[in-house]
């Protein structure tokens, strides 16, 4: 397989940089704020989560990768699972509107699994990717 037929999508670096703005700004108001307990409790909390989706992104920046022979999808925290064309069931953008709220979210489903990836997940356009997917697996015939 040639590199060209090689597609990656990743979390955007502006996304990882703002999680990690975010966590460092939370601890500075901790750390500021220490003498209120309540506070320092939240505080601590917003910061950890923060930190661990921030090292998400930093320790498993590419959430899909597919070229001919198949998809790698992130799972898990930071696993990663290769599965081949053949065993790829369905691949479907899903969307959906609630109140002010669009969502779409890319779906490839497998046998026994589904996997969900956003447009913060891929740093891309969720119908761009699918389209990029059907090309990649039409090329490897039927």
């Amino acid at each position: 397989m040639t590199a060209a037929s090689e597609r990656r999508w990743r979390v955007p670096p502006a996304q990882v940089a703002v999680k990690c703005a975010g966590a460092a700004a939370v601890t500075a108001l901790a750390v500021l704020y220490s003498h209120d307990p309540q506070f320092l409790f939240l505080a601590i909390a917003a910061a950890a989560g923060l930190n661990v989706l921030a090292l998400r992104d930093l320790v498993a920046p590419v959430r899909l990768a597919a070229d001919g022979d198949g998809v790698t999808v992130v799972t898990g925290y930071a696993g990663r699972r290769r599965v081949p064309w053949d065993a790829v069931t369905s691949i479907r953008v899903d969307e959906r509107r609630r109140l002010l709220l669009h969502t779409r979210i890319l779906e490839i489903e497998t046998a026994d699994d589904l996997h969900l990836l956003s447009a913060f997940d891929l740093g891309a356009d969720v119908h761009d990717v699918a389209d990029e997917l059907y090309r990649l697996r039409a090329r490897t015939g039927p």
